[in-house]
């Protein structure tokens, strides 16, 4: 599952479950929507996703490049280091801000997640 919430200044793209070849036909709509927002800071929340493939990952530098274009920052927290593996494999961590020091909340990856607009 992939939703979107906004503040202001910044777009969070809270991600549920794999991120791979499966999600690929929400990948084109999700980032129209994201990079439409325009918003200078976009934070990809990755606490729920448990998999990533190369799949997964070009969405990700896909989302990063066009905020790189703009002169945006993309934020990743809550990344695995299997995250960060792939990501690294695919020569695009310096696209990307770490958040290492985000702790993620301690839930199931099947609960609902209630996005609700951030306040601004």
């Amino acid at each position: 599952m992939l939703e979107i919430a906004t503040s202001p200044t910044t777009a969070t793209l809270v991600i549920s479950g794999d991120l791979d070849l499966s999600m690929r036909e929400r990948f084109p709509e999700v980032a129209a929507r994201v990079v439409g927002l325009r918003r200078s800071l976009l934070i990809i929340d990755m606490c729920r996703v448990p998999f990533i493939d190369s799949t997964g990952a070009a969405f990700l530098i896909s989302l990063a490049d066009a905020s790189v274009k703009r002169g945006a920052q993309t934020l990743l927290r809550g990344c695995s280091d299997r995250h960060l593996f792939v990501l690294e494999v695919c020569g695009a961590l310096d696209l990307f801000r770490i958040d290492r020091d985000f702790v993620c909340p301690t839930v199931s990856v099947d609960a609902p997640l209630n996005v609700v607009p951030e306040a601004g």
